[in-house]
């Protein structure tokens, strides 16, 4: 529920942004969307981020380059798949403990669109909303290698197991496809590892990844590897029997 209505208000704040006559400041979208300014400013900042809104002077804000009612209804289809595979991230916590998290690409990064928290006291939080980066994170590696995505530009160096290489990031690439899931080992997140695969949509194209997470000292190699099998054997109907080839 708390995701439909950040997305819902999302959408609103879209919708008002192309139909404004000027671009608006913080406080006008705040009052428009009957919330204040902290959330707001979270909505409008996450609209930026994945490009569908820009800031203007700094103080204002205006539609994005994708802006347009397609890209509307491309976040209309981020709630149905959220709703569609809610239950499967249920059942992956019921079954590992470990905390599940479900990511579309927006731009350059991964968007959380869903989780469910661990029960565990000691866990990991990857709050909806958040935005994360492709060549680091188990959700985006999966998107590398599933999806139609390529990473270009400098690979950023967030701790000291960041792949920060081309060439390394195309070899892990590779090996992903291999196994069919996807690892961040400590790679975005000291004391973090994750393994995430992908959901396909019945156009075989790839719709979003669906993750597990916790805290490394509690998953080391050996308890990654059984993270994975067991995520590909709860998603195995979704997963496309011939990922794409290799890009260079």
């Amino acid at each position: 529920m708390r995701l439909l209505k950040s997305l819902t208000r999302g959408l609103d704040a879209l919708d008002l942004l192309v139909a404004a006559d000027e671009p608006m400041r913080l406080t006008q979208v705040a009052e428009h969307l009957g919330v204040d300014k902290s959330n707001a400013s979270h909505i409008l900042r996450t609209l930026v981020a994945a490009g569908y809104g820009q800031q203007v002077d700094g103080r204002r804000y205006a539609p994005g380059p994708k802006s347009s009612r397609r890209r509307r209804s491309e976040l209309e289809d981020v709630i149905a798949r959220r709703e569609k595979f809610h239950d499967l991230l249920i059942k992956l916590v019921d079954l590992t403990s470990e905390c599940a998290h479900m990511a579309v690409p927006v731009g350059d990064k991964v968007w959380y669109i869903d989780k469910i928290a661990s029960p565990l006291p000691l866990k990991v939080d990857h709050p909806i909303g958040s935005l994360a980066p492709l060549h680091c994170t188990a959700l985006g590696k999966a998107f590398l290698a599933f999806g139609d995505i390529q990473h270009v530009g400098t690979l950023e160096r967030f701790t000291v197991n960041t792949i920060c290489e081309q060439s390394a990031l195309r070899a892990e690439i590779s090996a992903t496809r291999l196994r069919g899931y996807a690892i961040d080992n400590e790679e975005f997140s000291t004391g973090v590892s994750c393994v995430a695969a992908p959901i396909y949509d019945s156009d075989g194209r790839m719709a979003a990844a669906i993750g597990l997470s916790g805290p490394a000292a509690r998953n080391n190699p050996s308890r990654l590897a059984e993270l994975g099998n067991l995520l590909l054997a709860n998603t195995i109907e979704n997963i496309n029997p011939r990922p794409k080839a290799m890009q260079s």
